[in-house]
């Protein structure tokens, strides 16, 4: 008897190179899935009493693709597909198939099914959800929970990303050089952004919480398709030590504990080390982008035993590159942050204050302004830019460390 665990391992595993290559197949989405779907059903009541087959991934595409068939021309009114029983024997036909899944195809199928969910006419708030639910196989109520949503509004939200895909008439072949490229920036961005929907969850939202190591999953993915590409490493590096920090985020309390107050024992060394060994891989291909340049400032961090050590002037620098990469308000506020560490509060302040405008409704923005005020003992625009930035929290957590320095300005202004 086949472990469930194991089953259902495989099944995550497998499904994005399934599902690719049954859309690829067939040419609709909504069949792909639910073919797929059928053959996960018919693996656990297959491989838990006869064991694994050779290959698990060639297996549900052939079972997949034979039952989507079956319903087609049930549909049709065809003659039906053989019983289950010959369907689900596929010892003669796994080595064929195999051959036939290159690697290449293989990379083209689950780019080509990453392309789709990243599909241009589609915003941002369809792409993630799309991307979890058929590349990932999140359900519906995951997906629902971890964007705070209900799980109605969630599902009519993927219906709609499909039916706009559909609509849209994507084209299924390989795409060309120019078109990898641009919409390859397009599928890191997406999988960049299910990452900071799960970073930026509470200690408590285990659901949102979730997407962080799936969004780690996915660029395992990428990388494996793309081993030598410098950007898949750097992305993978930077969520990697990034990630490496969760255990040391939160106090017991569930209140947000600041970088430098962080206890680095508890930081995950296995983390680190596998990102900082993807980082030194990316740099011997001497090509910059905007993921490798903020795996290499979380570098720096992570490199530092205590706070105090921490390389600011080479993260000041690093900023600054990626300012040239990427010109971004939010890139400028973060490189403030370093440059508050050289040369001071004033001088901080003096970079972020022109990015009011732009920024007027970021809590960091308004969290950092205030801290920096607060250096300077300007305590009554300290307290302005808090309260700003707490009517802006996005979690409890957020909200909590806030409330701290608030809390402190009350106290040294006498309760004021």
């Amino acid at each position: 008897m086949t472990d469930a665990a194991w089953i259902e391992a495989a099944l995550t595993t497998a499904r994005p190179q399934a599902i690719a290559a049954l859309l690829r197949y067939f040419r609709d989405l909504g069949l792909a899935e639910e073919a797929f779907q059928e053959a996960c059903l018919r693996a656990l009541r297959n491989w838990t009493a006869n064991g694994p087959p050779r290959n698990p991934t060639a297996w549900l595409i052939m079972v997949g693709r034979n039952a989507a068939l079956d319903q087609k021309r049930k549909t049709s009114r065809l003659t039906a597909m053989p019983d289950e029983e010959q369907v689900s024997d596929l010892e003669d036909v796994e080595t064929p198939m195999v051959e036939r899944l290159d690697e290449s195809q293989y990379r083209d199928d689950v780019l080509r099914l990453m392309f789709i969910c990243c599909h241009p006419d589609l915003p941002a708030t369809q792409q993630i959800p799309l991307a979890l639910r058929i590349v990932s196989g999140l359900s519906v109520k995951q997906i629902a929970r971890a964007f705070l949503v209900g799980e109605a509004a969630m599902e009519q939200r993927i219906t709609r990303a499909k039916a706009k895909v559909a609509g849209a008439g994507v084209p299924f072949e390989t795409p060309g050089p120019v078109e990898r490229a641009e919409r390859f920036a397009a599928v890191m961005q997406m999988v960049y952004l299910v990452f900071n929907e799960g970073y930026s969850a509470g200690p408590k939202d285990d659901d949102r919480a979730t997407l962080a190591d799936e969004a780690i999953r996915l660029g395992r993915l990428l990388l494996r398709m793309f081993p030598a590409e410098p950007e898949a490493m750097g992305l993978l590096a930077l969520m990697l030590l990034q990630h490496s920090r969760l255990p040391a985020r939160f106090d017991a309390s569930g209140d947000t504990v600041l970088l430098e107050d962080q206890d680095r024992r508890l930081w995950r060394t296995k983390l680190i080390q596998e990102g900082l060994a993807l980082i030194d891989k990316a740099m011997r291909h001497r090509r910059t982008g905007i993921y490798l340049v903020q795996a290499a400032i979380a570098a720096l961090h992570a490199r530092a035993s205590r706070f105090a050590d921490t390389d600011w002037a080479g993260i000041d620098a690093l900023y600054a590159t990626l300012e040239q990469l990427q010109p971004s308000p939010v890139v400028t506020l973060n490189r403030a942050v370093a440059v508050s560490k050289t040369k001071g509060p004033q001088a901080a302040l003096d970079m972020i204050e022109p990015l009011g405008e732009r920024l007027a409704g970021y809590f960091y923005f308004h969290g950092a302004r205030g801290g920096l005020l607060m250096q300077l003992d300007r305590k009554s625009e300290a307290r302005e830019s808090f309260d700003r930035a707490i009517a802006l929290a996005g979690t409890a957590a957020e909200a909590a460390h806030i409330r701290k320095h608030i809390d402190r300005l009350i106290a040294e202004s006498g309760g004021e």
